[in-house]
C-alpha cells in the first residue's frame, strides 16, 4: 500500500443496525470508492468496549466516568456490525462523510446530519447515551490501534475492485 491509501474502522452501532439503515449508509461510502475490505457482525463483551473505548479512545480520561457508562448502555444494547474500509485517504474521507460526533452539530448531507439529532445536552439531561448511528477512526493512528482489535489479518482481504480504476 502507498502512503495514501489507508485503512479504517467504522462500527454500525446498535441504533443504526436496529433501524434498518446499515445498508443505505453502507452505499455511501461504497459510492466514494471506499472497498470493504473486512466485515462482521459481533456483540463485544464490556472489556472489548472498555478496550475500544478508553484504551485506544480514552472516553474516561476526556470525558469521564458517566459519558463511558453512558457509551456502554448504548452500545450494548444490541450487536454491532463491524467494517474496515481502504482507500484513498480513507479515514479522513470516512470522518468528512459520518460528520460530527454530535448529530445536532452535523452538517445536512452527512451521515449523521441525515440520519440523526441529537444534542449532547439532551443526553447529559437524560443521562443517556448519543445515538449517532456509528463509529469511525479519528485518525490514522487510532485507525491502526482499532482494526486489529477488532479484526485479526485472516478477516481481511486484498482484492481489486473495479471502482479503484477510477477512484485512485
Amino acid at each position: 500500500m502507498n502512503d495514501h491509501i489507508q485503512r479504517t474502522l467504522i462500527l454500525f452501532k446498535p441504533d443504526a443496525v436496529q433501524r434498518g439503515v446499515v445498508g443505505e449508509i453502507l452505499t455511501r461510502f461504497e459510492r466514494v470508492g471506499l472497498k470493504i475490505i473486512g466485515t462482521k457482525m459481533i456483540a463485544p463483551d464490556r472489556e472489548h468496549y472498555y478496550k475500544h473505548y478508553e484504551e485506544i479512545g480514552q472516553v474516561i480520561t476526556r470525558r469521564g466516568e458517566d459519558t463511558f457508562n453512558n457509551v456502554l448502555d448504548l452500545m450494548n444494547q444490541g450487536p454491532v456490525i463491524a467494517m474496515v474500509l481502504e482507500g484513498v485517504e480513507a479515514v479522513e474521507l470516512v470522518r468528512k462523510l459520518v460528520g460530527s460526533t454530535e448529530p445536532k452539530s452535523s452538517a445536512p448531507g452527512t451521515i449523521r446530519g441525515d440520519f440523526s439529532h441529537m444534542s449532547y445536552g439532551y443526553g447529559d439531561a437524560t443521562n443517556q447515551g448519543i445515538p449517532n448511528l456509528i463509529h469511525a477512526s479519528g485518525d490514522l493512528a487510532d485507525a491502526e490501534k482499532e482494526i486489529p482489535h477488532w479484526f485479526n489479518e485472516e478477516e481481511l482481504y486484498d482484492y481489486s475492485a473495479l471502482s479503484e480504476k477510477f477512484t485512485r
